[in-house]
């Protein structure tokens, strides 16, 4: 996580508004988050305004993921308003989903709650505008209620079989345990820092998460050549098939938009199902097909 300064333009309009705390992910949250504006390069799912709320910021703005199905990508906002934390998403289309400096500089505002809106934010506002405006928010007058991301282990081909490895979100990966897998999150597909290995933490066979939308600069979709840099197969789901945040729905209801040269090689393609890309992973892994 990295401190910003609020640009120049919206400093004049605000020139006693401390700078946002900006992320990458709201995953990587310190001590000085509290009582900050947050802006941070996660989707606007309800996980990701609950671990802002827990980290007790006074206002928090995300990225809206493409919207996506049941507007998944845009829950975080209700769950924000219930406790009175002042919350925003910007336009997967304006700047890159996994880079909050990006997010800061280029960011347009999409939507917005109530509190938000009680603080002078607006769509189309810059991102630097709305953090600006959103300092002078009071705090969230509740803690939000219990909230965890799920994992869940399935073995469809017995217990000595390749597992499928269903996570919330990509931080939940096990590194010993979930090497040479299959691993389906609902995760963005962004690249996180530049880092290859924050593609997936673990040495997975295959990985699979959710497009957010895709976006500027393709940004939902760079964790794709970073798993190739590292042979593993990749593909991202629609947003508009899967809701993000929820590996279930990337498995269970996904459809593929995109998938990297690993992937293709072992017979992945745009428009399948995640379903039937993962029997497919499955059948890779039991040697019944060769890349």
């Amino acid at each position: 996580m990295t401190n910003a300064t609020i640009p120049p333009a919206a400093t004049s309009l605000h020139p006693l508004a401390p700078p946002p705390i900006v992320a990458d992910s709201v995953t990587r949250l310190g001590p000085e988050a509290e009582g900050a504006v947050l802006v941070a390069a996660s989707h606007g799912g309800a996980y990701a305004a609950y671990l802002a709320a827990m980290s007790r910021v006074r206002g928090v703005i995300l990225n809206d993921a493409g919207i996506g199905l049941d507007r998944a990508g845009l829950a975080g906002l209700d769950l924000a308003q219930k406790i009175g934390l002042a919350a925003a998403t910007i336009s997967h289309d304006s700047a890159r989903i996994g880079n909050g400096r990006d997010m800061l500089a280029r960011g347009v505002i999409s939507q917005v709650n109530v509190a938000a809106i009680a603080m002078g934010v607006e769509p189309g506002q810059s991102c630097a505008e709305a953090a600006a405006r959103l300092a002078a928010a009071p705090l969230p007058f509740a803690r939000p209620a219990p909230y965890a991301e799920a994992r869940r282990v399935l073995q469809p081909r017995g217990p000595r079989g390749p597992r499928i490895v269903l996570i919330d979100s990509a931080a939940l990966v096990k590194q010993d345990e979930d090497a040479g897998q299959v691993v389906v999150t609902g995760s963005h597909g962004g690249l996180i820092g530049g880092d290859s290995w924050n593609a997936i933490k673990t040495d997975a066979f295959a990985a699979g998460y959710n497009d957010a939308g895709i976006g500027i600069d393709d940004a939902g979709t760079t964790r794709l050549a970073a798993l190739d840099a590292r042979a593993i197969a990749g593909f991202v789901v629609d947003a508009a098939t899967a809701r993000i945040g929820e590996a279930a729905s990337t498995y269970e209801d996904g459809l593929i938009s995109r998938v990297n040269r690993r992937a293709h090689a072992l017979g992945l393609r745009a428009g399948q199902s995640a379903r039937e890309a993962v029997e497919l992973l499955l059948d890779a892994i039991e040697g019944r097909i060769e890349a």
